[in-house]
């Protein structure tokens, strides 16, 4: 039953990418405009995602427990594996595909493409709502450092404001504070930040979309080293953490929630940390575009486990 829900609810998220795949190539929107797209997605779909993930929860000790525990292990998990690879990679460091494998073997679309799966395999657990938040909010932070560095292999991009001042972070210390606080917003403003969050998956498909307008369909499937990020990322990456989390004694709710995240796409911040060091965008967008698509057969497949 899993395999069909996973499946439905993937394929309808892939199906957002029409619109975006078509504005481009009829040329009612302009490649040089996607980055436009990108940024109400970050700076105002994404903050409003994280607020409405933890309105799904109420302040609870066990709760905050929970949260705790989900924090660690998305970063124990996340961190773990992208040190692993640095070191694994390391005589191919100097070459920037695989500085971008480092990354894109690890860290996943979470949150906008996370959310919805959730939703659909978990719909009387709303904290898990939250825990993607939590798990997104760990990404980021190992993104904005670790992540930076690997590519760049310089530490001038590792900047402390930058680390705390993103609209992830951002959105998360506003949503932890209403959590912390019971805050309570009037009607007309729940709705708008429901309605902004909920957009975030369909704008971040309809981008992908666009992005899959502007390249050339071999350079996605013809480079068996994308394939190789993208099989770490969604299969062997979910499996290890499904063996750690095995034996814990820890909320099973929470076990799955965070093995399903694991499991989620190649994260589009990979491009975008790409385009932030002005090295292998096309890669970086390559492995986004084909870890996307290759997701509606990897992600009903490793869920079958739940």
């Amino acid at each position: 039953m899993s395999f069909f829900i996973t499946l439905s609810a993937v394929a309808i998220m892939l199906i957002y990418a029409v619109p975006g795949f078509l504005l481009i190539k009829t040329g009612l929107v302009k490649d040089e405009h996607i980055p436009s797209f990108s940024k109400l997605l970050m700076f105002v779909c994404q903050p409003c995602i994280t607020i409405y993930s933890f309105r799904q929860v109420t302040f609870t000790p066990e709760s905050f427990k929970n949260l705790l525990i989900c924090l660690g292990l998305a970063t124990g998990l996340q961190l773990g594996m992208v040190l692993l690879y640095f070191v694994l990679f390391k005589r191919k460091r100097q070459d920037i595909l695989w500085r971008i494998i480092n990354l894109a073997s690890v860290l996943s679309n979470c949150a906008f493409l996370g959310i919805p799966i959730l939703e659909a395999l978990l719909p009387d657990h709303p904290e898990a709502l939250a825990y993607s938040s939590v798990f997104g909010v760990a990404m980021t932070l190992i993104g904005w450092t670790a992540g930076l560095y690997i590519i760049s292999l310089d530490k001038k991009y590792i900047k402390p404001k930058k680390i705390l001042l993103n609209p992830g972070t951002i959105g998360f210390i506003i949503a932890l504070i209403m959590y912390f606080f019971s805050i309570r917003l009037p009607d007309g403003m729940e709705d708008m930040l429901t309605l902004l969050g909920r957009m975030s998956t369909p704008l971040c498909m309809i981008i992908m979309g666009m992005r899959l307008a502007t390249v050339k369909i071999q350079a996605i499937f013809c480079d068996v080293r994308q394939y190789l990020a993208v099989f770490l990322n969604q299969i062997a990456f979910p499996l290890i953490a499904f063996a750690i989390m095995y034996f814990m004694p820890i909320s099973p709710i929470l076990k799955q929630s965070v093995f399903i995240l694991c499991a989620c796409p190649v994260a589009s911040m990979v491009q975008n940390y790409a385009e932030l060091i002005g090295e292998g965008n096309d890669k970086a967008a390559n492995m986004v575009l084909l870890g996307t698509m290759s997701s509606v057969l990897t992600v009903p497949l490793v869920c079958l486990l739940i």
